[in-house]
Parts: structure tokens; sequence; C-alpha cells
């Protein structure tokens, strides 16, 4: 078993743990009479986070670098035989996602290369299945499965202008012009995303392997520059030992991957080219180090970011079980970096993530109970007061319990103020955040790009654009910090007047948002904003890239709406949990004393109820307090501990 696969069957038994660990807190809450709708919400939200955790790594590379082989070499070996194919030249034609999903049967998805002639992103298409091409994939012949991943590379030949329609030619690339034969067509690939659907048992823990095809094709699927490769957690940068770096090598490290940080890996791959039986071991191993130096150097990076491996010899030293061979193509290398460094810190994002939520919901039940403790340990003392007093004094606790109530149902009457308050802000957040003024936006922009016949006005269109979702974004934030600072006085409010264990209410914030408009802003600028003029080609793809962008801010503002709502529902709910229990307990304290004074139950009778009731309630909290340490401590558990278990 090698060390990444190792890894990630720890990640998977960590998150598992941490899904047990939750669930078992959660019928806790539910059986302690402590849940509601706010609550149950929350935790769904986190059992999902959990559950659709996904590790995506991409794989980036020119034509015959082998690409295809060091996926094989990672992740397929186990199959005795190579499941991507390779060959000299291009094999992988369209960007192709390796993962798995149970809803769907094993399965290959190709998404028609017609499909850009339309205005929708590759993530658009996603959601509409009776477009894609759906090719059933057989698990258990190794052989199928070669033969059905053949499909992804099929080609075919069209007429020039239907390929710049497509944005998929360009008359002032040389090397275009050149390609097309003399009937003037042009071969571009038969599909533009494919999706495939694998039981891996790797995929079935949540991997999602990202396999692009040439260099050239980064800057023409706006999927890629957009989508796939900056969102994914590990990006594999391939080059070959026999041709180290070319320029188009350090254009698509410069504008689309290059960085210093965990994840960004460049492999130099093929180092077997330099094993020569006329060199030494150790001329050869010279040879390698000054290679990874001169890579280094050339992208600006950390020597340790560069791995020198040979993935055909590592796939072969895998199936045919032979370690030295294994050892010497240094592949054993590169999974370890990949185990060590990137699950990880994989791991230390989710933790923080479940960490705050769970904060939040455990510091609101414990403080719910706390103040059902309190309000039992009130009436207990009492009650136990009532010992040996008169009706007088009965009756004028009656009238103070009577004054307590009146005054509270005037902050209750207060409270509606703010709840109307409260919907009219709500309201007044989604007419600035609401996806109709964002289709509005988008519909401006594109009237805008398809009227403007110079470079100028198109990125005017663009810049404008943003500046719009940046302004929305900015005035909901406006909205939501009012919401805030309004729930904040009233938690204080009845903190301080009904003694109710309050504490500042959950905070909320849509800077993520804005900081992800701003960089898929960059992303833009870097794709356009060198060239003062455009071609013809260049305007077809900048509107096929708007495209793009439009749907991955359109994913941006739907997940800002979700959050928005969620933290709306949540808001009030400890306050209004609250409530419910202090009225609840201004009943039942009156309700005891009226009957001790009409003499319909004995006073010690009911003084014994209630310290039963404090004896439940603080075996509650105890077993409540249990079950949250054991959840954080499932959280915050490091993946060595689960070597054993492995």
């Amino acid at each position: 078993m090698s060390n990444l696969v190792q890894k990630f069957q720890e990640y998977s038994g960590w998150r598992n743990d941490v899904k047990l660990a939750l669930e078992r807190y959660r019928d806790c809450v539910t059986a302690g009479d402590l849940a509601d709708a706010a609550s149950d919400q929350r935790f769904l939200q986190t059992l999902a986070r959990l559950n659709e955790d996904k590790l995506s790594i991409a794989f980036v590379a020119e034509f015959s670098r082998g690409k295809s082989e060091l996926i094989n070499a990672i992740f397929f070996a186990d199959y005795g035989q190579r499941i991507l194919p390779t060959s000299a030249g291009r094999t992988t034609m369209c960007p192709t996602e390796l993962m798995y999903d149970e809803t769907f049967p094993p399965s290959i998805r190709l998404l028609p290369i017609e499909t850009r002639a339309e205005a929708q992103s590759t993530s658009d298409f996603k959601a509409q299945s009776q477009v894609w091409t759906v090719l059933p994939l057989d698990t258990s012949s190794a052989d199928g499965m070669l033969e059905a991943f053949k499909q992804v590379s099929l080609t075919k030949r069209v007429p020039m202008e239907e390929a710049a329609r497509y944005g998929l030619y360009d008359e002032t690339d040389l090397d275009m012009v050149i390609a097309v034969d003399d009937d003037g067509m042009v071969e571009i690939s038969q599909w533009r995303h494919a999706i495939v659907n694998f039981p891996h048992p790797l995929l079935q823990q949540g991997l999602v392997i990202v396999d692009t095809p040439g260099l050239n094709a980064i800057g023409t699927e706006p999927e890629l520059t957009l989508n796939l490769i900056p969102n994914a957690h590990a990006v594999l940068f391939i080059l070959a030992a026999d041709t180290g770096v070319t320029k188009s090598d350090i254009d698509i490290w410069r504008n689309h991957i290059g960085g210093t940080g965990a994840g960004r890996m460049v492999v130099l791959n093929k180092i077997d080219s330099m094993w020569d039986e006329l060199r030494s071991p150790a001329e050869v191993e010279q040879q390698i180090r000054m290679q990874v130096a001169n890579v280094a150097q050339t992208l600006e990076l950390s020597e340790r970011q560069v791995f020198p491996v040979s993935a055909q010899k590592g796939l072969v030293g895998k199936i045919n079980r032979d370690a030295p061979l294994l050892a010497k193509s240094r592949l054993p290398t590169l999974e370890n970096a990949l185990s060590n460094e990137l699950l990880p810190a994989k791991q230390d994002i989710i933790r923080t993530q479940l960490m705050a939520e769970v904060n939040e919901l455990t510091s609101a039940k414990q403080a719910l109970l706390s103040s059902r403790v309190r309000n039992v340990v009130e009436q207990l003392i009492e009650l136990k007061s009532l010992r040996g007093k008169n009706q007088n004094i009965l009756q004028h606790m009656m009238k103070r319990i009577d004054m307590e109530k009146m005054e509270f149902d005037g902050s209750l009457f207060k409270l509606q103020a703010t709840r109307a308050v409260f919907a009219r802000l709500s309201t007044e957040v989604f007419t600035h955040l609401g996806m109709g003024v964002l289709k509005d936006n988008i519909n401006r922009t594109r009237d805008a790009m398809e009227r403007s016949k110079f470079s100028s006005g198109l990125r005017q269109a663009v810049k404008e654009f943003f500046q719009q979702a940046l302004y929305n974004l900015e005035l909901s934030s406006t909205k939501t910090d009012e919401i805030g600072e309004m729930m904040s006085v009233m938690y204080r409010k009845f903190s301080t007047e009904h003694g109710l264990a309050l504490s500042t209410p959950m905070p909320f914030s849509l800077d993520k948002y804005s900081k992800e408009i701003v960089m898929i802003e960059q992303l833009y600028h870097k794709q356009f904003g060198a060239a003062t003029i455009l071609t013809t080609p260049q305007v077809i793809l900048m509107q096929k890239f708007f495209d793009s962008i439009a749907s991955r801010v359109k994913q941006s503002f739907l997940q800002a709406n979700r959050d928005v709502e969620a933290w709306l529902k949540v808001v009030m709910a400890p306050l209004e949990a609250q409530i419910g229990e202090h009225k609840v307990q201004l009943k039942r304290r009156k309700k005891s004393i009226e009957k001790i004074h009409l003499a319909t139950d004995s006073l010690e009778e009911k003084v014994l109820a209630f310290e039963q009731m404090q004896f439940e309630l603080d075996t509650q909290r105890a077993t409540l307090t249990r079950l949250e340490n054991e959840l954080k401590t499932a959280i915050m558990a490091q993946l060595d501990s689960y070597k054993a278990a492995a």
C-alpha cells in the first residue's frame, strides 16, 4: 500500500469518526428536548460538509510529457495495466474529471463540443443531463475500461469557420494555420468536457482527479482557467526531463498555476531518459540535480517543489512488484509529498470550519441547558424559602411573579418591533443579493459586449459587470451588519433585564464572496489584460470566457444567498429559544406557588420534584459535555493516529 493510499484511508477514517461523534451529539440534543429548527439546519449543513468533502488534484502538462502515465502510475497501478490511454502525441483532448458519485452508475459522461457555440459554461451544462452523451463503464474489465477511456480523446475535422465559432481557431496563430488541411478543415476535439464516474477506492473517499488537455487548451477552455485549476487543492505541473522548460511551460506556470503555496508541485518526468549505463550512478544523480535546479530557477520556486520521477518505470515497478525499480523511479517520493503535505493541509481547512460551526452549536445548547438549570435552581430556592411562610407571603410572591411577567411581556412587545425591522432588513439584503439582480447584470453585460466593436468597449462592459457585482455585495453586507448590530442590542437587553444566558449573536460576513469576485476578476485580467487590440477569434474567446465568469459569479452569489438565509434563520434562534424557556418557567413558578397557596399540593412534594428535576438536568449536562468533548477531540485528531486502524 502506497503512503498516498494510506493517508487517504486515514483521512477518510478521521472524517467518518467526526460524523459519528456529531451524530451522537445531535441524538443527545434531540433526546434532551434541546433541538430547534435552526440547530437542526446547522447539524444538517455540517454533516453535508463532511459528506461532500472532496480533494481535487489537477494534472497539467504540454503534450507528450507523460501526464496520463503519471495518473496511471499513482492511482491505477493495482489494475495491472494502463487504464488511461497513453501514446505519442495528444491523448487527452478535453478536460476530464475522474470522480465517484454514488447517485450515478459507473459511466463516462461526454459534453459535445457543439455546446461551445452557446452562451453557457461547462458548469451550467452539468445540471442538464439531456445534453451529455453517456457511455457505460464496465469496471470488471480493465480492457473494457481502456477502450471506453479512448472515446474521450476522439477528434473530428470541421471547417475553419465552425472551429472559429467555437473559439478553437485563430487565423493569427501560425501553428493553427499550418494545421489546416487542403480542404480547409481543422482537427478539434469531439468533446468539450468529460466526467468519469468510477468506483475506485480513492475516488469513493472523495478524491477528484482533473486531467487537463495540452497547454494550448488551457487558455481556450475557460472552465480550466476559472474553476478547475484555481480550485484544485493540488496542481501537478508535468515537465519532461529531456526537454526541460519551454516558453509555453513558463507562460502557463506564471499565468495559471504558479505559486509557492501548498499543493503547487512541478514533476520532472521521464528521468529514465537520463539513465545511462555508460555513466556512473553519481553522474546520473548529478545530472538530475542540475535539471531540478534549472527548473526551479526558471519557474522561480523552491527546489523542494520539483520532483524528478519516471512515471513509466514507476508504473512497471508497481505492476511487476519490482521494489528496486519503483524506488529508482522516485515515484514514492512524489506520493509521500502529496500525502504528507496535501491531506494534512486539507484537514486543517476542514477542521477550522468544523470547529467554528461546532463551537456555535455547542455554546448555544449549553446556554439553553444552563438557563433551564438556573431556572430550576431559582424555583427550588424560592420553594424552600416558603417553608413556614403564611398566606400573605405567598400572595406577595405571586404578585412579584405577575410583575416579572408584565415586564417580560413589555420586552416581548418591543421585540415585535425588532422583528418587523429584522424582516424589512432581510428583504433589503436580497434586494441587492438576489439572483434576479445578478441575471439582469449578466444580460446587460452580454448586450454591451455584443454591441461593442472595439476591444476597449468589451473590456469596459466586463469591468462594469465586476463593479456592479461587488457593489451589490457591499450593499447587502451593510444590511447584514445592521441586522447583526440590532440583534446584539436585543441580546444584551434580554440578558441584562431578564437574566437570560445569552452570548453575542453569531457573526456574519460576506467578505469571502467579495474576495472571490476580485479573484475571478484577476483571472480575467491575466487572460485578456495585456493585449490592446483583440483579434476576432480572441473576441469570441473573450465572450466564451465571460460565460464562464458569469457562471462562476452566479455560483458565488447562490452560495452567498444560502449562507445569508441560513444565518437569518439561526441568528435569532438562541434568543427565541431562551424567551420560550423563560415564559415556560414563569408559568411553572406561578403555578407551583398557586398550588401551594390553595393547599392542593404539598410544598415538600414540590421541593422533591424540583430536586429530581435538577438532578436530571445536571446528568443531562454532564452527558452533553462529554459528547461535546468527544466531538471536539474527534475533530482535532491527527491523521497519524489512524495509522494502526488503516
